[in-house]
C-alpha cells in the first residue's frame, strides 16, 4: 500500500537528545512504520527501546531530528488533529468528575455545549462507564479510570488512537476484561478510530491484540523485524498458533537482543578502558537475589536446567520487562545460554544451584572478575592502589563518557551489588567509596 493510501507513515526517523557534555543520545534509529485502514499494528520492545518516544513524534508532541512523519499525507510538524493517545498512568485530573474529564478535549474544540455534553455521555456509554458521570477519579477503580482515559480519547472520534502501554498499570483480570472490551468494540465497528498503535512490553497482550508486531530493539531503539499476526479474533491463548507466534516472538527478541559477548571478553580479557566495553545490560539492576532465584528455578524440576522462556514467564508469572534482565545477567555471568527461546544452564549454572551458600559465592566471584569487565576493572584499580580505595566518582565519571548519568548511576549500583554478593570488594555508601575491606 502506497503512502497515500495509509493513514500515517513514518519514514527513516531519528531521534536523539542532547546531553550535558555537549554530545547526543540516540533513542531511535531509522524507524520506518505505517498504518493502514482497519489494522492494529503493535510496538514491543523492552523499556528502553524508544517506543514511547516514538508515539510522542506521531502524535506532535515532539519533533524527530531526522526524517519524517505524516498523517493523512502531510507531515506531522506539532499535536495532530485527529490522533488521540490513551496513557499508561490514567492522567485524569482528580477534581474533575468523569464527565468533566470526557468533555475536556471536546471544550477545547469550541463546540456548543450540547454538543459537548451529548457526545461525552455517548463516549462514557460506549466504554461502559454508564451511571459514573458525576463519580470522581478517587471514587473508580483503575480499570474504571483507564476506561475514563478511553472515553476522553474516543469522544473527538479520532482516526488514530494511540494507546502507551495502556493496561500494564492494572491488575491481570481487569487488564484481560479491558483488552477484551476493546476489542469487541472494534471488531463490531462501533469505534470511531480507523487505525491503532499499542505501546507494549507484553508479548501475549501484543498476540493477542494486533494484526502486525513491530519488535523493537534497545540503545538505539529500532525496529529488528516485523511479524504478521494471522490468527483469526477473538484469538485464543491456549490455542497452538497463538503459543507458537509467542514462542516465534521470544525467539526473535531473545536473538536480536541478547547477543554473546566479545571473544576477548569471553575468554576473561578485558580491552583498554573496561568501560567502553560495557554490555549495556548492567543498566538494567538485577540483584543477586533474582540471579539465584531464576538460577534454582529453572534447575528444578520440571525444567531440570532447561526451561521455555515463555513457559517459565508464564508460570513465575513475569513480564518481558521483568524476565529478561535477569535472563542477560545469567548470560553475561555465563550461568546460562540461549538456544531457540530456551534458557540452558551451564554447568557452573547447575553447580551453583546446587551449591552451598559460600560455595555460590565463591563461583559467582570467579564468574564476575572472568566475564564482567567493569567489576574486574574496578578491582585491579583497588588492588593497584597502595591504599586500596578508590573514590566512587572515579568510576561513576569513566561511565558517563559512555552512557547516560542516569544508566550510569545503575551500572555502578549493578557492580556494586554484585562485588558485594561476591566478596570481590567492598563498598562504604556513606563515605562513597570502594575498598577492599568492609567498612567499619
Amino acid at each position: 500500500m502506497n503512502a497515500a493510501s495509509s493513514l500515517l507513515e513514518v519514514r527513516d526517523v531519528v531521534k536523539a537528545f542532547p546531553k550535558g557534555d555537549g554530545g547526543s543520545l540516540l533513542v531511535l534509529d531509522h524507524v520506518n512504520l505505517s498504518v493502514r485502514q482497519g489494522e492494529i499494528v503493535g510496538l514491543l520492545g523492552r523499556s528502553g527501546s524508544g517506543k514511547s518516544s516514538l508515539l510522542r513524534l506521531i502524535a506532535g508532541l515532539s519533533k524527530p531530528t531526522a526524517g519524517e512523519v505524516s498523517y493523512l499525507g502531510a507531515p506531522v510538524d506539532g499535536p495532530a488533529e485527529g490522533v488521540s493517545m490513551v496513557f499508561q498512568s490514567f492522567a485524569l485530573f482528580p477534581w474533575l468528575t468523569v464527565l468533566e474529564n470526557v468533555s475536556l478535549g471536546l471544550e477545547a474544540q469550541r463546540l456548543a455545549p450540547e454538543e459537548i455534553r451529548s457526545r461525552s455521555l455517548a463516549a462514557i456509554d460506549l466504554i461502559g462507564l454508564d451511571g459514573f458521570e458525576s463519580a470522581y477519579p478517587r471514587e473508580l477503580s483503575g480499570g474504571m479510570r483507564q476506561r475514563v482515559g478511553f472515553a476522553r480519547a474516543l469522544v473527538v472520534n479520532p482516526n488514530i488512537l494511540l494507546m502507551d502501554e495502556a493496561f500494564s498499570a492494572l491488575d491481570v483480570l481487569t487488564a484481560e476484561t479491558l483488552r477484551t472490551d476493546f476489542l469487541e468494540l472494534w471488531g463490531a465497528g462501533q469505534m470511531p478510530i480507523k487505525g491503532v498503535i499499542i505501546v507494549t512490553h507484553n508479548i501475549e497482550e501484543a498476540v493477542q491484540m494486533c494484526d502486525r508486531i513491530l519488535v523493537f530493539a534497545t540503545n538505539p531503539g529500532r525496529v529488528v523485524t516485523e511479524i504478521p499476526v494471522k490468527i483469526p479474533q477473538p484469538r485464543d491463548r491456549l490455542d497452538p498458533s497463538f503459543r507458537e507466534l509467542v514462542e516465534q516472538i521470544y525467539v526473535e527478541m531473545t536473538a536480536k537482543r541478547m547477543q554473546s559477548p566479545n571473544e576477548k571478553t569471553a575468554r576473561g580479557q578485558i580491552e583498554k578502558p573496561a568501560v567502553a566495553n560495557i554490555d549495556v545490560m548492567l543498566s538494567n539492576h538485577v540483584s543477586t537475589n533474582l540471579i539465584s532465584g531464576l538460577i534454582e528455578a529453572v534447575a528444578a524440576s520440571p525444567y531440570h536446567g532447561r526451561a521455555d522462556l515463555p513457559v517459565i514467564a508464564s508460570d513465575l508469572m513475569m513480564e518481558i520487562d521483568d524476565l529478561f534482565p535477569v535472563v542477560e545477567a545469567l548470560q553475561l555471568l555465563r550461568f546460562a545460554d540461549l538456544e531457540g527461546g530456551d534458557l540452558n544452564l551451564t554447568a557452573d549454572g547447575m553447580a551453583f544451584a546446587n551449591a552451598e551458600l559460600d560455595e555460590r559465592k565463591r563461583i559467582f566471584s570467579k564468574h564476575l572478575l572472568t566475564f564482567v569487565p567493569l567489576a574486574a576493572h574496578v578491582r585491579k584499580v583497588l588492588d593497584e592502589r597502595q591504599s586500596h580505595h578508590a573514590p566512587r566518582s572515579r568510576f561513576l565519571d569513566e561511565l558517563e563518557d559512555h552512557m547516560t548519568p542516569e544508566a550510569a548511576e545503575q551500572t555502578l549500583r549493578t557492580i556494586v551489588s554484585w562485588g558485594r554478593y561476591g566478596e570481590v570488594f567492598a563498598y562504604d555508601d556513606q563515605h562513597m567509596s570502594f575498598s577492599l575491606e568492609n567498612p567499619t
